[in-house]
């Protein structure tokens, strides 16, 4: 009997030294954390799209308090929502300019050719898989709208000949279509880069127009017309710096004889230089 009290009492003993040294732990390890981090992150859309440049709403919601960042900095968010989180922390709204994604390919169906059928599931990194997907162009779109699906906030659409248009104002910068796209065909930029080349493929000249006929042909033209150092030739396709953006106008795009490298409208226009090829066809062309 005295061998049981004697457990029972080290054991209670035990209990009690170990409920001392936690309850000690926790004030010494103990990290205070902001109230208003939930308030903030209350206000944030939940999104986690990491267009901010964050893994998340809470680590943003974080930076935030800590004044390491600004509510702007949050593309997913409403102008009106940012601002009422500026409002609360006493803090600025921040000027970050908005960056969107773009899509460097204009070979639709109607002027891109397709040199095989491809019977297999509708995704494009399936397709990518199998002889890129029967298209000529190695590096063109595929069209199956991977990057639509992926989009949650409704921001690309599939137009009539199977190329991804993204919509500016819905936009957040949030990089899935970058990520899921198996030509690497997206990337993100500010929407002040309204110069854009709409073409990856790097072969030359005729070869590149056998394949596509808006396809970048290296021919050098807005290369000439353009200030020095705007854009350069490089591996046959042409290159906007967009370290000298202030120097960019729509001359650039006058002489592309296939309408590659076009101005892009505020409204969504694209335009396209008056030696384009205009390109009438809607169908879209035969295989082979």
């Amino acid at each position: 009997m005295a061998t049981i009290f004697t457990a029972v009492g080290f054991m209670t003993a035990l209990g009690v030294l170990l409920a001392l040294v936690l309850v000690i732990a926790n004030k010494r390890l103990y990290v205070f954390e902001d109230p208003r981090i939930d308030q903030v992150e209350g206000l944030l859309p939940m999104a986690n799209c990491g267009a901010c440049g964050t893994a998340g709403c809470r680590p943003f919601a974080e930076m935030l308090v800590k004044g390491e960042t600004e509510p702007s900095r949050c593309t997913a968010n409403s102008k009106s929502m940012n601002q009422i989180i500026a409002d609360f922390l006493g803090v600025g709204l921040g000027a970050s300019e908005q960056r969107v994604a773009r899509l460097a390919c204009a070979g639709g169906g109607n002027v891109a050719y397709v040199r095989a059928n491809y019977s297999g599931l509708k995704s494009c990194r399936a397709a990518a898989l199998v002889s890129g997907g029967g298209r000529g162009c190695a590096w063109g779109c595929l069209g199956f709208g991977d990057c639509e699906v992926v989009c949650e906030f409704d921001a690309i659409y599939m137009n009539a000949q199977g190329i991804p248009v993204v919509v500016e104002d819905k936009c957040t910068a949030c990089g899935d279509c970058v990520t899921v796209c198996p030509k690497d065909l997206f990337s993100l930029h500010p929407v002040s880069h309204r110069l854009w080349v709409a073409c990856l493929n790097l072969e030359f000249g005729d070869l590149a127009e056998h394949h596509c006929e808006v396809a970048c042909t290296a021919c050098g033209r807005c290369e000439q017309d353009s200030p020095e150092g705007l854009i350069t030739i490089q591996n046959n396709l042409a290159v906007v710096d967009y370290t000298n953006n202030s120097l960019a106008s729509k001359v650039a795009i006058e002489r592309c004889p296939t309408g590659a490298i076009v101005w892009l409208e505020e409204n969504g226009a694209v335009l396209k230089g008056r030696d384009a090829r205009k390109v009438v066809r809607k169908r879209a062309l035969p295989v082979g």
